[in-house]
């Protein structure tokens, strides 16, 4: 399928979640919205000509300050997010109603993350702890495979 694209956004998004292991365990990230006060992992639109790993590089730097080579695991954690929670109108015509969303997950060592202005705030919390603080579904489905995935093998990563 083919991705619409208007005036240089494509019509998917991402949903990148950061991860580290520490001797307690696995870690995961998660921010607070400002414009919602919600927790999510980081997450973007793509824009033109980008495909979703691309995108999720782009959207993990804006946000985070993490940027550079990383290894991503492509997740199989696919969701479809309304258009109207995403830009607030019907972007790409009429009979555009959802988007697809990509989910990822990246190591991410240093424990210092640079906020972008979308967020408020960001924090390191367990799997079980994360599964309890994001607002969509689709986060608690990507946590559940990335952790699951980390914990017993089965990661396809990406550079």
């Amino acid at each position: 399928m083919a991705e619409a694209v208007v005036q240089g956004r494509a019509a998917f998004q991402v949903l990148v979640l950061p991860y580290r292991q520490t001797e307690g365990g696995l870690l995961y990230a998660l921010f607070r919205r400002l414009d919602g006060a919600y927790w999510q992992g980081v997450a973007g639109g793509g824009e033109a000509g980008e495909a979703p790993l691309q995108a999720a590089r782009r959207e993990l730097s804006e946000e985070t300050g993490l940027a550079g080579a990383r290894e991503f695991i492509s997740l199989d954690s696919r969701a479809t997010v309304p258009v109207l929670h995403v830009t607030g109108g019907f972007t790409w015509g009429p009979d555009v109603l959802v988007i697809p969303e990509y989910a990822f997950g990246v190591r991410a060592d240093s424990m210092e993350l640079v906020l972008s202005s979308e967020h408020t705030e960001y924090g390191w919390f367990s799997v079980d702890s994360a599964m309890s603080a994001v607002r969509w579904d689709s986060n608690r489905t990507a946590l559940w495979e990335l952790d699951h995935r980390l914990r017993h093998g089965g990661v396809s990563r990406e550079s």
